[in-house]
């Protein structure tokens, strides 16, 4: 396991030595720095678990003024890292200054080793903590599986596999094209494990499932007092994402008060979180995701073409599965393997199932599948899938909706709308009569 950095700022060379001495003896490994220029280019430079820093860099200053606004920019630059302050003359009033402008603990002159190594363990706890907390936010949720490799045997999956190789380890935009349940979280996943940011976390965002008054909250985070529910400080998906990917799913669907405000972060690579004026840096890398034909709400003035070249870099068109039916086995065993009892032998496809699994034209593509051989793993009643576990409708006519169960009748509904709107889901929620939200959460729950 990696030793945790700390940095230790400071412009004596005896208090840099012996604190070095100290953490090191503490398990960890030590960066120091003279100068507050120094520290800011050793922040830049590699992300420690703990920044010690003087307040006073002259010698014939007490002020602590180099020192706060060393802070100042320490928080500015990453708002979670805990930063100790050291003071030599014990004052409260500088102690408390550093506290509300971020700073996590302070020491005096000369310390005692005891608390120096106290505060070091709470401190490193406290960031393993978030770490972790972070990390169940992002994970599947409960129940959820989460492949890890995309199964690819068509040749023209294998042609969209083969750019997404090519731009993988660069730091390009990436934007992912295709109807609604053709992989493309995975593909985004792929990306982000082949790419130089694999190290960093993968964020992913449903841009058109938020509501407008929550896009810049979330997307940026906000400040304790922002606005009325704002209790506390609020980490966005972007900063989240620093030195990771930013996974922008249905980025077609935002509106144009939005789209400029994700323009101004992609082309500046900076952005405020809600309530603040500092600017903050960010280094994720970008992939987009729509299901919708974006050049034509381009034409018809809906999507921004600017904030288009931004995220087009390169684009990779996911086809549906209908077009890809030499993959349709390998997913179909896939997923019983995925879907198999604990402990229990993945069930067999009997040769009819089989058959009308590569005949059936899956209008929900890949999810549509993983729906379908998860329900027939718990329908079948032998060792062997039949073709009426599937329960593969023979067509699409509304004349058989009688024979729809009520989730099998919605979904058709649905996705006939998404079709004849281009996959516009704004679009397809006025032609059914519903908000653009309501029909988000009900194409959340068949997704489920």
């Amino acid at each position: 396991m990696a030793k945790p950095v700390i940095l230790v700022a400071d412009d004596d060379a005896d208090v840099r030595h012996a604190l070095s001495l100290l953490l090191c003896d503490c398990g960890c490994d030590v960066t120091a720095a003279a100068s507050p220029a120094e520290t800011l280019t050793s922040l830049r430079q590699t992300r420690p678990a703990l920044v010690l820093i003087d307040l006073n860099y002259r010698r014939d200053t007490t002020s602590g003024e180099e020192g706060l606004a060393l802070l100042k920019q320490i928080r500015a630059q990453d708002s979670e890292l805990p930063v100790v302050v050291l003071t030599g003359w014990g004052t409260v009033q500088l102690a408390v200054q550093a506290m509300q402008l971020g700073a996590k603990d302070f020491l005096e002159k000369p310390w005692e080793n005891a608390r120096v190594r106290s505060i070091l363990a709470n401190h490193l706890a406290q960031a393993d903590a978030r770490a972790h907390v972070r990390s169940l936010e992002e994970a599947p949720r409960s129940g959820e599986k989460q492949d890890n490799e995309l199964i690819v045997r068509s040749r023209v999956m294998r042609e969209a596999l083969a750019v997404a190789e090519r731009v993988a380890a660069s730091n390009v935009p990436v934007l992912l094209t295709g109807e609604s349940g053709t992989g493309k979280s995975l593909m985004a996943r792929w990306i982000h494990r082949n790419s130089s940011h694999r190290e960093g976390p993968f964020v992913s965002v449903n841009l058109g499932g938020l509501a407008e008054t929550l896009f810049e909250s979330e997307l940026f985070g906000h400040v304790k007092g922002a606005f009325t529910d704002a209790r506390s400080d609020r980490i966005g998906r972007i900063e989240r994402a620093r030195g990771g990917t930013l996974f922008l799913d249905e980025v077609s669907n935002i509106t144009p008060t939005q789209q400029a405000r994700l323009l101004h972060v992609l082309e500046e690579g900076l952005f405020e979180r809600v309530g603040e004026t500092v600017s903050r840096p960010t280094d994720a890398r970008i992939v987009a995701a729509t299901n919708a034909d974006i050049r034509q709400l381009i034409r018809d003035g809906r999507f921004r073409e600017d904030l288009f070249f931004r995220l087009d870099a390169v684009e990779i068109l996911l086809p549906p599965l209908r077009a890809r039916r030499d993959d349709v086995p390998l997913l179909a065993r896939h997923f019983l393997t995925r879907f198999a009892s604990d402990n229990a032998p993945p069930l067999a496809l009997s040769g009819s199932a089989d058959r009308a699994l590569e005949s059936y034209d899956w209008p929900g593509n890949v999810r549509e599948l993983a729906h379908v051989m998860q329900r027939a793993v718990l329908l079948a009643k032998g060792e062997e899938i039949e073709v009426a576990d599937l329960r593969l409708t023979s067509g699409d006519s509304p004349e058989r909706l009688d024979t729809l169960t009520l989730e099998q009748a919605e979904r058709y509904v649905i996705r006939r709308a998404l079709e004849s709107c281009g996959g516009d889901v704004e679009a397809a929620a006025t032609k059914l009569g519903v908000s653009r939200s309501a029909l988000y959460r009900r194409l959340e729950k068949l997704r489920e």
